[in-house]
């Protein structure tokens, strides 16, 4: 298949970056790419479904992959498994002997080993510049889920119509679920069994960059996990903050230990990020160097800084997401030639332990097993958002009244950056707004 058709089909299929910000795939297949890396690191602690899925999948994902390097010429592929998965890796090494450019890259277990630019780094030897594309250095990072979500659509015409979500915390049987994109968390949650605390807070995406959502939330595509915690759990308290009075607890505080800029897995990079200037800039309204404000672009928003360096329990990274939004709605840009320093030698020793960092935040007991469920599991009605990615929002193709199948197209790719969205149960549209539509199963 040709380049412009392969993607093509990608962008009909609504394929998007399973988890994170779900940037559309089609805009990943470059003929600049000359290595191709799958991210099966689980890039938050607790997450289950991508060592699960490319363990029972490994065979149509490794095809999918081949398929990508076929289309844009790619010279190798790189499989970036945690060694702590040994049965994935035990798969992929039944399968690899058919895949003359792929190879397995065996990952150490540290957090946020997942993240794009570390990963690029740990499997290439190669740094992404700050603020750039993986393939400016001649690389393109796919999600486990992703490429068996591509293999689909490419081997049995199958659009992106489920996702698969880990459901782990304080429920009765942990779980990895197979569920209709669209359903409501709160049906989701009740498939592993009862909740075990009084006043459950769900946590949607993981402990350390996931947000406090509500049982009539909808999944999306990009929807990797639900987190049920007690109320008074640490980590709720953290993600309840409120910015003010963390930059008052910062100026009566920090110490200045550096300990945030130390661990931070971008600056050990050499990206221009360093989180202890940013808080004494910040905390003493110190405007003097615009750089220290303008380089919170290059923060990740892995979380390292206030979930497990700082020793004053300050909250950089909640601070500087603060100040960054505020840069982009004035309009500001990151710096299109930021100062770029060379790999720290101390990295290799600044890494942070999941173990460690588990046990830190109070997540050890719920570190369990959670049995994928491949199967989709039925629901009575979905609402699908028509923006679940990156780009511009699908725009609406049916009404209310309309019969739809699962699969059936109902929204339409936008002008510009944007995918397809698909029916994910069988049934009556009952509701249409630009935003979303609504399915009644009948």
């Amino acid at each position: 298949m040709e380049l412009v058709e392969f993607s093509g089909l990608i962008r009909e299929s609504g394929i998007v970056g399973a988890g994170g910000a779900g940037f559309p795939t089609y805009a990943k297949i470059d003929q600049r790419t000359e290595t191709i890396v799958l991210n099966c690191a689980e890039c938050e602690p607790l997450l289950k479904l991508h060592r699960q899925l490319l363990e029972v999948h490994a065979h149509e994902i490794m095809e999918a992959l081949d398929m990508v390097a076929d289309v844009v010429g790619a010279k190798e592929v790189i499989i970036g498994v945690k060694g702590e998965y040994k049965d994935t890796v035990r798969a992929l090494k039944e399968c690899i002997g058919e895949f003359p450019k792929m190879k397995i890259k065996l990952l150490d277990s540290v957090y946020p080993m997942g993240d794009e630019v570390v990963l690029i780094y740990e499997a290439t030897g190669k740094v992404v510049r700050p603020g750039g594309l993986p393939v400016e250095s001649g690389v393109a990072v796919f999600n486990v889920e992703t490429m068996y979500n591509l293999y689909r659509a490419v081997k049995e015409n199958h659009p992106v119509t489920d996702k698969v979500v880990s459901v782990v915390g304080e429920v009765e049987h942990p779980v990895s679920v197979r569920v209709p994109i669209g359903c409501k968390i709160e049906d989701v949650v009740a498939l592993a069994g009862e909740i075990t605390t009084k006043d459950p807070v769900f946590l949607i995406g993981g402990p350390m960059m996931g947000f406090i959502g509500n049982g009539d939330m909808a999944v999306t595509k990009t929807t990797n996990a639900i987190l049920v915690l007690p109320k008074d759990h640490q980590i709720i308290h953290r993600k309840q903050a409120n910015a003010s009075i963390e930059l008052k607890r910062a100026a009566s505080s920090c110490c200045q230990c550096e300990t945030c800029t130390a661990l931070c897995p971008r600056h050990a990079l050499g990206h221009p990020i360093e989180p202890h200037l940013f808080m004494r800039a910040a905390a003493n309204h110190d405007f003097s160097n615009a750089n220290v404000f303008l380089n919170t672009f290059y923060c990740c928003s892995c979380g390292v800084c206030e979930m497990y360096a700082c020793p004053q329990g300050l909250s950089p990274r909640s601070l500087i997401t603060e100040y960054k939004n505020g840069l982009r709605a004035a309009g500001i840009k990151a710096p299109t030639d930021p100062k770029v320093e060379s790999v720290k030698p101390s990295r290799e020793y600044r890494k942070v332990p999941e173990g460690r960092m588990e046990a830190r935040l109070g997540l050890s007991k719920y570190n369990l097993p959670a049995p994928l469920q491949d199967t989709v599991v039925k629901m009575s009605h979905v609402v699908e958002k028509m923006g679940q990615h990156i780009g511009a929002p699908a725009v609406p193709m049916v009404s209310v009244g309309d019969m739809v199948q699962v699969g059936d197209m109902i929204g339409k790719p936008n002008a510009g950056l944007s995918t397809a969205v698909h029916a994910s149960i069988a049934g009556k549209v009952v509701l249409v707004t630009k935003d979303e539509v609504t399915i009644q199963r009948v």
